[in-house]
């Protein structure tokens, strides 16, 4: 009875996500994450500390 009650929780959920994107202005979450991860790397590199450098080497 599980595999039954999964199954069909997977496709009414399906069934409405591509319901919700061919209706409804949904974002590209790919899209969204990919331009945090640009934003966050240029972040970090503009407020790193410099490295220290030995001169004992």
């Amino acid at each position: 009875m599980g595999f039954i009650r999964s199954t069909f929780s997977f496709l009414l959920g399906t069934a409405f996500g591509v319901y919700a994107a061919q209706n409804y202005n949904v974002p590209n979450v790919r899209k969204l994450i990919d331009t945090g991860l640009v934003m966050a790397k240029h972040i970090e590199e503009n407020y790193r500390k410099p490295k220290r450098r030995d001169d004992d080497d």
